[in-house]
């Protein structure tokens, strides 16, 4: 395998993993602006659709323009109060129940005799 080759491998590589992680985020920001699934799935189709259009490009330099060009709509058009679950950091329920301080000792035998 020439440099070249490998640098083309490599590049692609990158591109590939770019494109998924642009798709990943942009499909989990769908959800935040859609309210209920029906309009979801909808919206999924669409972004679907989007990223197949150009599945096909095989210049590099068109993909990174692409691509470029994708991140900056999804940065653009990115939900300003994203939904986060509750339990998640950042969510309303996050660290509600913290971990007892060193020391102390949780007992779940809610009273049971040891010899029982």
């Amino acid at each position: 395998m020439s440099a070249s080759a490998g640098g083309y491998l490599a590049r692609r590589t990158a591109q590939k993993e770019r494109v998924r992680i642009l798709y990943r985020r942009a499909l989990r920001d769908t959800l935040n602006w859609a309210v209920h699934r029906h309009l979801f799935y909808h919206d999924a189709d669409e972004l679907r659709a989007k990223f197949d259009a150009n599945r096909h490009v095989e210049d590099l330099d068109t993909i990174d323009r692409l691509i470029n060009e994708a991140e900056a709509s999804y940065e653009k058009w990115q939900h300003p109060d994203p939904y986060i679950v509750p339990w998640a950091p950042g969510g309303s329920k996050f660290s509600r129940n913290p971990r007892p301080p060193k020391g102390i000792e949780i007992v779940y035998n809610y009273g049971k005799e040891e010899n029982d």
